[in-house]
């Protein structure tokens, strides 16, 4: 497989684990995750099992109305089994009952089991100065 073929495999597993989570395809997300997914962004770090996965998605407080990737897409592979993949976002939601839009910076790593990219790692920063200058 060529670099440029991977490339655009797991760009594509993205977009489909977006589409799960727009469409709250909850078996879709769960068979695209490593049995253990590392997850990091605003809320913390935690480690966490497939089961935990689809329980987290069962009844969330928000729910993701549109979404695109925005600007450049970037995927490192670390190894014939290992990639990076980073990008940014725009985020459409409704939480807690009210509109949200958001810019993100998000990356993912996958291992490629048993002939199937799985998503081991997973991070999200919110778009924006670093220290803050940028919020009110």
């Amino acid at each position: 497989m060529t670099t440029q073929t991977i490339e655009a495999e797991l760009l594509d597993l993205e977009h489909k684990f977006w589409q799960a989570m727009k469409n709250r395809d909850i078996d879709t997300m769960v068979e695209l995750t490593d049995e253990h997914c590392l997850l990091g962004g605003a809320q913390g770090v935690q480690l966490i099992q497939r089961d935990a996965l689809r329980e987290m998605m069962n009844n969330p407080d928000w729910t993701l109305k549109n979404y695109s990737v925005t600007g450049d897409t970037h995927v490192h592979q670390l190894g014939d089994d290992v990639a990076a993949v980073g990008y940014e976002v725009h985020e459409e939601l409704t939480v807690d009952g009210k509109p949200v839009k958001l810019d993100a910076v998000e990356s993912s790593t996958w291992v490629r089991r048993n002939n199937h990219w799985l998503c081991a790692v997973h991070t999200e920063a919110i778009k924006g100065d670093p220290f803050g200058r940028d919020r009110k």
